[in-house]
């Protein structure tokens, strides 16, 4: 890597960057085995099957599936309707695949985009996300609060004329922190949450609360604070009536005083930053 504070941090970065590409390759697969009928459950089943073939055993959350209007958390009011449900996949619907594997101790958390078949609009809010992950980029290297930057995408996004959705999630996070996690034969989940790395968040608000940070990155008081060094799961997301799209991958903050090593995206070979790419080329 061009930087020491890359090279310090080399082979952990490593070992995120493969667990991250692997749950973007099981999204890829996946999302082409999706066809007409095929219900969320059956979905998030497909993604558990096909990271376990390749040697996962613990999770930061089992994956998730989202079908239509449900990619925009239509009516979501309680935690358990994040879930999947027996919802099933029509032509031209938007879909979204969640997961967050642990592999080898390395934590990812993807969001992936997709519809069966066309679907302008939605072709719309995914080319509108690439704003979103540069502003983003840009107001952690300034420092500006995490607070801040999540009140920058809101006013982006009210400028393009959509919704903000991961306002809906627990706490109306945009981020959180992702660490190491010990390796385990088998490691228990409890609501859909890997028990270890609950308990590392867990630790990470405790220290945090205590020295002025935290671990979740929201619109709220405790998120008042610069950007913490370490790694956090990015995820903002779109929605405009029934229809919703995000990504989702992890930022690298360290306290470099360089700008460009101060913060940096993990990795730029995603499918949604192929996909920004192409649309250029094509333009």
């Amino acid at each position: 890597m061009a930087s020491a504070v890359k090279d310090a941090r080399a082979p952990d970065l490593r070992g995120f960057r493969e667990v991250q590409s692997l749950a973007y390759a099981c999204a890829e697969a996946v999302a082409g085995r999706l066809r007409p009928g095929v219900t969320e459950r059956e979905a998030a089943r497909m993604q558990r099957d096909w990271l376990r073939e390749r040697g996962v055993r613990d999770w930061f959350h089992l994956p998730f599936a989202w079908f239509g209007d449900r990619t925009a958390f239509a009516g979501f009011r309680i935690p358990l309707q994040f879930f999947p449900t027996n919802r099933k996949l029509e032509p031209g619907m938007p879909f979204i695949l969640d997961m967050a594997p642990v592999y080898r101790g390395f934590t990812a958390d993807i969001g992936y985009s997709g519809c069966l078949g066309l679907n302008p609009l939605h072709d719309k809010l995914l080319a509108d996300l690439e704003a979103h992950r540069e502003l983003i980029l840009h107001e952690v290297r300034e420092r500006r609060s995490l607070r801040e930057i999540y009140e920058d995408v809101d006013r982006l996004m009210i400028r393009q004329g959509y919704a903000n959705r991961h306002r809906a999630y627990p706490f109306g996070v945009i981020a959180h922190k992702v660490d190491r996690v010990a390796e385990r034969r088998w490691s228990p989940h409890v609501f859909g949450f890997g028990t270890q790395s609950l308990k590392g968040l867990m630790s990470d608000a405790l220290h945090g609360h205590r020295d002025g940070w935290s671990p979740l990155w929201s619109p709220y008081q405790f998120s008042d604070h610069p950007p913490q060094p370490g790694l956090w799961a990015v995820e903002p997301h779109l929605g405009f009536r029934g229809t919703g799209a995000k990504f989702e991958e992890v930022l690298v903050v360290t306290d470099s005083k360089n700008p460009e090593e101060s913060a940096f995206w993990l990795d730029d070979d995603l499918p949604h930053v192929r996909r920004w790419a192409e649309e250029r080329v094509a333009a």
